[in-house]
């Protein structure tokens, strides 16, 4: 079952994001295994990220490359909403 990974961290301005992409690409993660597709959305002063992965241990070894990276920018990390996907319609 897919999972929707949803997190709003205070503090997420387009340069800490486009830094953070700029990390993870660095670090060979710009393209994470099991990941489906990534979302960067919201207010400009505050950004947020959806994230969609086929399973929580794909995400669990990425996750472990992501928040050093996510400290390192001063972010006001929040607790990631974990949700099941039940259906995808596309188009």
């Amino acid at each position: 079952m897919s999972n929707i990974i949803h997190f709003k961290h205070g503090g997420l301005t387009a340069a800490k994001y486009a830094g953070a992409i700029k990390r993870l690409s660095s670090a060979g993660e710009g393209f994470p295994k099991g990941r489906s597709y990534h979302v960067w959305h919201g207010d400009p002063s505050n950004f947020e990220i959806t994230d969609g992965w086929y399973s929580m241990e794909e995400f669990q070894a990425f996750d472990k490359t992501l928040m050093p990276i996510l400290k390192s920018l001063g972010l006001e990390l929040g607790k990631p909403v974990l949700s099941a996907v039940h259906n995808i319609i596309k188009g």
